[in-house]
């Protein structure tokens, strides 16, 4: 089995081959399908394993190359500390120890997913993209008329019907007045844009049973259940729901040398960076949710503190996550109207039409007894599970756990 390591870049990647403990170097590669094609036809065989590293265009040479040889393995490039602290660091070296350590069996790979997760992924990161803008582009105009000492907008949404026409109304000086309009008008070509990508996304969601099983935990919209469900994946890649948290980030650091004890420090943050922050994003609307996970979130922030009750409540989500898509089972307390009005969201943004006439199941979230009585029955939970939990003795900092 020959081995080929590529160190690859925007423009060009270096190869080199591994065979019987021997390096050849295979020379550059321009990053262009074309190129990599040819090089593929010309020098590899269907018996050559490549081993690349995750960067931004690693999916794409992944993808094109496994036609060619047995195997292609996407190393993690934070764990290849051998080529992260080399001082002498060239791409051919660089190839040469991403062949080595596969070669010894040493190398850290990168989970590589299917097409359609890989679709949803670049979907999620292009809505947040979208997003962003809209949210500088707000801060630009805030930003104007706070200089001209404009009191803060009273309706809830600058941007808004109501909040453009109270904006029309102040005074501002000619110059700054075309630079909001101008601003204004970005903001419309990126709201368009993004109601195009939202149904996109709504037409995925409604076709996929993982990502609506997501959207039955408490805080979780159809925009977090598909961030979440993109970055996970296939979930029988975690052997256990650590594994899961782990991947996350959202597992504590922990430092123990010798027969010292263990210190735990702030979460890693490793891995799907955007698939946490959604994750403690739900954590807060979850909070404010009655049922279990609001008594879990009130008991770490009494001893704990908001901010580290929060993320801890969405590290409770990931492991409720892992054990409901295991076992192919929806969130145990879960609101039946409050999901038929989510999924209807959802219908609502994937294009179909609203029937005002017909009452589908999402009208029971309007019947006020019929929301109370859902409303009554998770906080039932809530309370039931703040009593269990009232019986636990928490452990004085230093004493050990009993035999």
């Amino acid at each position: 089995m020959r081995i080929i390591g590529m160190d690859i870049h925007r423009v060009a990647a270096e190869v080199v081959a591994l065979f019987e403990g021997k390096l050849t170097k295979l020379g550059r590669v321009p990053m262009l399908r074309e190129h990599l094609e040819a090089f593929a036809r010309r020098e590899l065989t269907h018996d050559d394993h490549v081993v690349i590293e995750a960067t931004g265009n690693a999916a794409s040479v992944a993808e094109l190359l496994a036609p060619f040889v047995e195997r292609v393995i996407v190393a993690n490039p934070k764990q290849v500390r051998m080529i992260a602290h080399a001082k002498i660091k060239t791409d051919a070296i660089d190839a040469a120890v991403l062949a080595k350590l596969y070669a010894t069996g040493f190398l850290p790979e990168v989970w590589v997913p299917d097409a359609r997760t890989q679709a949803l992924r670049r979907q999620v990161a292009r809505r947040t993209q979208l997003v962003r803008q809209r949210v500088r582009l707000k801060n630009i105009i805030q930003s104007i008329l706070h200089a001209h000492l404009v009191p803060p907008c009273p309706h809830g949404n600058l941007v808004g019907i109501s909040g453009r026409k109270w904006l029309a109304k102040q005074i501002v000086p000619p110059d700054e007045r075309a630079a909001i309009e101008r601003h204004l008008g970005q903001i419309d070509v990126i709201e368009a844009a993004l109601k195009v990508v939202e149904a996109e996304i709504a037409g995925e969601v409604l076709a996929d049973p993982v990502i609506r099983r997501i959207m039955t935990l408490p805080g979780v919209d159809m925009m977090v259940a598909t961030g979440v469900a993109a970055a996970i994946g296939d979930v029988r890649r975690f052997p256990d729901p650590q594994k899961l948290v782990g991947y996350l980030g959202l597992n504590p650091s922990v430092r123990q040398s010798g027969e010292g004890p263990a210190y735990h420090g702030r979460i890693t943050k490793q891995g799907r960076g955007q698939a946490r922050g959604m994750l403690v994003e739900a954590a807060w609307a979850a909070a404010r949710s009655p049922g279990p996970l609001r008594a879990f979130y009130q008991r770490i922030a009494a001893r704990r503190g908001k901010h580290i009750a929060a993320v801890a409540t969405a590290r409770k989500l990931s492991m409720i996550l892992w054990h409901m898509l295991t076992k192919e089972t929806d969130y145990i307390w879960v609101r039946p109207a409050l999901l038929a009005r989510k999924l209807r969201n959802v219908e609502l943004k994937a294009g179909m039409p609203a029937e005002h006439a017909k009452r589908g199941d999402a009208y029971d979230y309007n019947i006020p007894e019929r929301r109370a009585a859902e409303r009554a029955q998770v906080e039932q939970a809530e309370q039931d599970y703040a009593r269990f939990i009232s019986r636990w003795r928490s452990r004085p900092r230093g004493e050990a756990r009993p035999a």
